[in-house]
C-alpha cells in the first residue's frame, strides 16, 4: 500500500464569486505554489478558474 506522507488536502475557491465548492489533494513537494483548476461553479452557473485558498 502506498504512503500518503506528502499529500495534503486543499480547498478550491472560485475566483469570480468566492464560493468554496471543491476539495482536492496535492503533493506539496511537486506543487509548491497554489493550484489553479478550471471547474464548474454552481453559484456562477459556468466554468471558472478555481484557485487554492489561503490557510
Amino acid at each position: 500500500m502506498a504512503k500518503k506522507g506528502d499529500r495534503i488536502n486543499i480547498i478550491l475557491k472560485c475566483t469570480e464569486c468566492g464560493n468554496e465548492t471543491y476539495i482536492s489533494s496535492k503533493n506539496k513537494k511537486n506543487d509548491a505554489d497554489r493550484l489553479e483548476l478550471n471547474k464548474y461553479c454552481p453559484n456562477c452557473k459556468k466554468a471558472t478558474v478555481h484557485r487554492e485558498r489561503k490557510k
